[in-house]
């Protein structure tokens, strides 16, 4: 077991993150708070991730969170054709998403933010994730069997769309599940003497 100095707080709610940190046997406790995802419009790609990273983090006041703590935030985007996906609003959005998706080559992004009193890191992970071409039951299918309405860009690579049309990846598999882990204890490592 790593020494670790801290008391590591994840702000996030979501399973798969919670599920990859466990990976890297790093006791965690988790504490959420509510934050709006706007960004300021002239953010492009990664600068998207990094902001809402940062926002989720900076959402807590230090006397909000236990002593001697870490704070891990991350936000995960996906992009294409020039512009954000976000979760889907419904049906409807998460069906266009998916189609646009279809038979082309998107990039992911995972803003992650490091925090405790005396300092702050960030980073940008990228992922570059190739989709076969979807049929329209494929689509059907995926969305109301697995109901991705939480998920940026309206899939999860580690479902059932991932073993069927996901053709490659370049870059780390994790990232695409919303917590680039090797940064993330990269990070750790070096600037919070794990």
């Amino acid at each position: 077991m790593l020494k670790i100095p801290y008391t590591v707080i994840l702000a996030s709610k979501s399973p798969r993150r919670q599920e990859l940190l466990k990976g890297l046997d790093i006791p965690f406790d988790i504490l959420t708070k509510e934050t709006e995802e706007g960004f300021p419009t002239e953010l492009k790609a990664g600068e998207i991730a990094l902001f809402l990273s940062k926002k989720k983090s900076h959402a807590f006041l230090d006397s909000e969170l236990p002593k001697e703590y870490l704070l891990i935030s991350a936000d995960t985007i996906v992009w294409i054709n020039d512009h954000v996906m976000n979760k889907p609003e419904d049906r409807a959005e998460a069906i266009s998403m998916l189609k646009e998706l279809s038979g082309k080559c998107h990039t992911v992004y995972t803003g992650l933010t490091l925090r405790t009193k005396e300092k702050e890191e960030s980073l940008v992970a990228e992922s570059k994730v190739w989709f076969s071409d979807l049929t329209d039951d494929e689509i059907n299918y995926y969305i109301d069997q697995y109901k991705p309405y939480d998920k940026a860009g309206s899939y999860g690579v580690q479902e059932w769309i991932g073993y069927c049309a996901i053709e490659k990846i370049e870059g780390t598999q994790f990232n695409v599940m919303g917590l680039p882990v090797q940064q993330l204890y990269k990070l750790l490592k070096q600037h919070f003497s794990f």
